[in-house]
Protein backbone atom coordinates (compact mmCIF):
# COMPACT_ATOMS: atom_id res chain seq x y z
CA UNK A 1 0.00 0.00 0.00
CA UNK A 2 1.22 3.51 -0.81
CA UNK A 3 -0.99 5.63 1.44
CA UNK A 4 -3.98 5.78 3.71
CA UNK A 5 -6.39 8.69 3.37
CA UNK A 6 -8.91 10.08 5.82
CA UNK A 7 -11.64 12.49 4.72
CA UNK A 8 -11.63 15.12 7.46
CA UNK A 9 -14.79 16.90 6.36
CA UNK A 10 -15.17 20.40 4.94
CA UNK A 11 -13.61 19.20 1.64
CA UNK A 12 -10.26 18.36 3.31
CA UNK A 13 -8.35 15.07 3.21
CA UNK A 14 -5.34 13.84 5.14
CA UNK A 15 -3.08 11.41 3.27
CA UNK A 16 -0.40 9.46 5.14
CA UNK A 17 2.49 7.85 3.25
CA UNK A 18 2.60 4.27 4.50
CA UNK A 19 6.38 3.77 4.46
CA UNK A 20 7.51 7.08 5.99
CA UNK A 21 4.48 8.40 7.86
CA UNK A 22 4.77 11.74 6.01
CA UNK A 23 1.43 13.51 5.72
CA UNK A 24 -0.16 15.79 3.14
CA UNK A 25 -3.46 17.61 3.53
CA UNK A 26 -5.55 18.59 0.54
CA UNK A 27 -8.30 21.16 0.30
CA UNK A 28 -10.75 21.99 -2.44
CA UNK A 29 -9.86 25.20 -4.30
CA UNK A 30 -11.83 28.37 -3.72
CA UNK A 31 -13.32 28.18 -7.21
CA UNK A 32 -14.81 24.79 -6.34
CA UNK A 33 -16.42 25.38 -2.92
CA UNK A 34 -13.20 24.94 -0.94
CA UNK A 35 -11.13 27.13 1.33
CA UNK A 36 -7.98 26.90 -0.81
CA UNK A 37 -5.85 26.56 2.32
CA UNK A 38 -3.86 23.54 1.05
CA UNK A 39 -2.86 22.06 -2.28
CA UNK A 40 -5.91 20.81 -4.15
CA UNK A 41 -5.92 17.30 -5.64
CA UNK A 42 -5.44 18.82 -9.12
CA UNK A 43 -2.53 20.91 -7.80
CA UNK A 44 -0.91 17.67 -6.64
CA UNK A 45 -1.26 16.20 -10.14
CA UNK A 46 0.77 19.16 -11.44
CA UNK A 47 3.30 18.88 -8.62
CA UNK A 48 3.58 15.14 -9.32
CA UNK A 49 4.38 15.82 -12.97
CA UNK A 50 7.01 18.47 -12.22
CA UNK A 51 8.73 16.53 -9.45
CA UNK A 52 8.69 13.33 -11.51
CA UNK A 53 10.31 15.15 -14.44
CA UNK A 54 13.14 16.58 -12.34
CA UNK A 55 13.61 13.37 -10.34
CA UNK A 56 13.86 11.29 -13.51
CA UNK A 57 16.32 13.81 -14.95
CA UNK A 58 18.23 13.67 -11.66
CA UNK A 59 18.60 9.89 -11.94
CA UNK A 60 19.94 10.14 -15.48
CA UNK A 61 22.13 13.15 -14.63
CA UNK A 62 23.74 11.20 -11.78
CA UNK A 63 24.49 8.36 -14.21
CA UNK A 64 26.14 10.97 -16.47
CA UNK A 65 28.01 12.49 -13.49
CA UNK A 66 26.14 15.79 -13.84
CA UNK A 67 24.95 17.63 -10.72
CA UNK A 68 21.56 19.28 -11.26
CA UNK A 69 21.27 20.50 -7.67
CA UNK A 70 19.50 23.83 -7.28
CA UNK A 71 17.18 23.24 -10.24
CA UNK A 72 14.10 25.41 -9.76
CA UNK A 73 10.65 24.65 -11.09
CA UNK A 74 7.59 26.82 -11.50
CA UNK A 75 4.28 25.50 -12.72
CA UNK A 76 0.95 26.75 -13.82
CA UNK A 77 -2.29 24.77 -13.91
CA UNK A 78 -5.05 25.66 -16.35
CA UNK A 79 -8.47 24.24 -15.55
CA UNK A 80 -11.26 23.52 -18.02
CA UNK A 81 -14.94 23.00 -17.35
CA UNK A 82 -17.64 20.76 -18.75
CA UNK A 83 -16.36 18.48 -17.41
CA UNK A 84 -14.13 20.14 -14.83
CA UNK A 85 -10.57 18.93 -15.39
CA UNK A 86 -6.98 20.02 -15.89
CA UNK A 87 -6.60 21.21 -19.47
CA UNK A 88 -2.98 22.27 -19.49
CA UNK A 89 0.05 22.09 -17.21
CA UNK A 90 2.97 24.43 -17.84
CA UNK A 91 6.28 23.42 -16.25
CA UNK A 92 9.33 25.68 -16.38
CA UNK A 93 12.55 24.12 -15.13
CA UNK A 94 15.69 26.22 -14.68
CA UNK A 95 18.98 24.39 -14.26
CA UNK A 96 22.11 26.07 -12.95
CA UNK A 97 24.23 24.24 -15.53
CA UNK A 98 25.84 24.95 -18.87
CA UNK A 99 26.00 21.65 -20.71
CA UNK A 100 26.82 20.46 -24.20
CA UNK A 101 23.72 20.31 -26.43
CA UNK A 102 23.90 16.51 -26.56
CA UNK A 103 23.69 16.22 -22.76
CA UNK A 104 20.79 18.69 -22.59
CA UNK A 105 18.92 16.75 -25.28
CA UNK A 106 19.41 13.46 -23.41
CA UNK A 107 18.21 14.91 -20.10
CA UNK A 108 15.23 16.70 -21.63
CA UNK A 109 14.13 13.53 -23.45
CA UNK A 110 14.29 11.63 -20.16
CA UNK A 111 12.18 14.35 -18.53
CA UNK A 112 9.50 14.15 -21.21
CA UNK A 113 9.18 10.41 -20.66
CA UNK A 114 8.91 10.33 -16.88
CA UNK A 115 6.35 7.88 -15.44
CA UNK A 116 3.84 10.57 -14.48
CA UNK A 117 3.95 12.17 -17.95
CA UNK A 118 3.35 8.74 -19.46
CA UNK A 119 0.43 8.13 -17.08
CA UNK A 120 -1.51 11.31 -17.82
CA UNK A 121 -4.15 11.36 -20.55
CA UNK A 122 -2.75 12.27 -23.97
CA UNK A 123 -5.30 15.08 -24.41
CA UNK A 124 -3.92 16.86 -21.33
CA UNK A 125 -1.60 19.51 -22.75
CA UNK A 126 1.82 19.43 -21.10
CA UNK A 127 4.13 22.35 -21.87
CA UNK A 128 7.61 21.69 -20.49
CA UNK A 129 10.28 24.37 -20.86
CA UNK A 130 13.93 23.93 -19.92
CA UNK A 131 16.39 26.72 -19.22
CA UNK A 132 20.09 25.96 -18.81
CA UNK A 133 22.13 28.74 -17.25
CA UNK A 134 25.23 29.22 -15.18
CA UNK A 135 23.86 31.27 -12.34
Amino acid sequence: MTATIIYKGSLRCLATHTQSGTQIETDAPTDNKGKGERFSPTDLVCVALATCIVTTIGIKAADMQIDIGNAQITLQKHMLSDPRRIGKIEVDIAFDNILPEKDKMILEKVGHTCPVARSLAPELEKVINYTWTNG
